[in-house]
């Protein structure tokens, strides 16, 4: 872990907005396509750089960032999703409180419904106070909702998804009519 911890990275950030933004211009790319491996965990300061990488590459930057915002952060892997994969992401702690932070979802807005926590699955994380990199295993959540909080955690999730969703049901008509137009203009040879 020492070499993901070491290497100076140029960005800076004063606040998880403008982290936020700033991971928005990044794109998912697979190890297999970037690298032509199954698994390749890119040094952050090689992540700034090409703004791009699987959900590892993302996480351990963001990790390293959290913690030069002066946050208590882990990075984490475990499973997510609806399928369970494997996956990375990063905790944080402020004010006696603890966040999730999923680096793949920058577009989303700044916060995921407390919903999709229940998603993620971590295995192990890892910690550093500034001398020492601390490694923790993690047993499988137990997640108690209330009968009477889920109205609420549904509202909740809606409110955060719906814009998201109208703006990709805004943007998936024009991205089909350009494939279709590009296949046409294939396969006439316009």
């Amino acid at each position: 872990m020492g070499r993901y911890l070491s290497h100076p990275l140029v960005q800076r950030f004063d606040n998880l907005e403008a982290l936020r933004q700033w991971l928005r211009g990044c794109r998912y790319v697979s190890d297999e396509e970037q690298f032509g491996r199954d698994d390749f965990w890119m040094p952050p300061e090689e992540f700034e750089a090409a703004r791009k990488g699987d959900c590892e590459d993302f996480a351990l930057w963001t990790w390293r960032q959290l913690m030069n915002m002066g946050l208590e952060a882990r990075f984490v892997g475990g499973r997510a999703g609806r399928y369970g994969d494997g996956h990375a992401w990063v905790v944080f702690a402020d004010g006696g409180r603890h966040y999730l932070v999923e680096p793949l979802a920058a577009h989303v807005g700044p916060s995921l419904p407390r919903l999709s926590a229940l998603r993620y699955d971590p295995a192990v994380s890892a910690g550093w106070d500034g001398a020492k990199v601390k490694l923790f295993a993690h047993e499988k959540p137990q997640f108690e909702v209330r009968f009477s909080e889920l109205p609420g955690l549904v509202l909740e999730w809606l409110r955060i998804y719906l814009p998201v969703w109208a703006r990709f049901a805004i943007r998936l008509p024009a991205s089909i009519l350009r494939k279709v137009v590009g296949l046409v203009r294939n396969a006439t040879g316009v």
